[in-house]
């Protein structure tokens, strides 16, 4: 626990430093410019995560349904592949905002 809050610490200075040792507009922008890339970053990280997570969880419990009942193929997989669809659409959309977010 000591080890959390001293990295917190630290990390939290870290990112107060640079608003503290601002030398004018440009330094204040190339600062911002680091946290949007870093924030664009985190952003596609998360939807990718959560993208993956969520297929992979999809595709199980379709397959476990398939497996229980084979005769019901039909009615899962369109559906599955649709629901597949939409979570790699979302995972997409949270890159093109990242991207237009970084490119402000």
């Amino acid at each position: 626990m000591k080890k959390v809050i001293s990295v917190g610490a630290a990390l939290g200075g870290l990112l107060v430093a640079n608003s503290a040792f601002a030398e004018g507009v440009e330094a204040a922008a190339s600062s911002n410019n680091g946290m949007v890339a870093l924030a664009s970053c985190l952003a596609i990280g998360v939807a990718a995560f959560g993208a993956a997570t969520s297929q992979g969880k999809a595709v199980a419990a379709a397959l476990e349904g398939i497996a229980r009942n084979p005769n019901c193929r039909d009615q899962v997989f369109m559906p599955m592949i649709l629901g597949l669809v939409f979570m790699e659409f979302q995972a997409l959309m949270g890159f093109i905002v990242a991207f237009l977010w970084f490119n402000k």
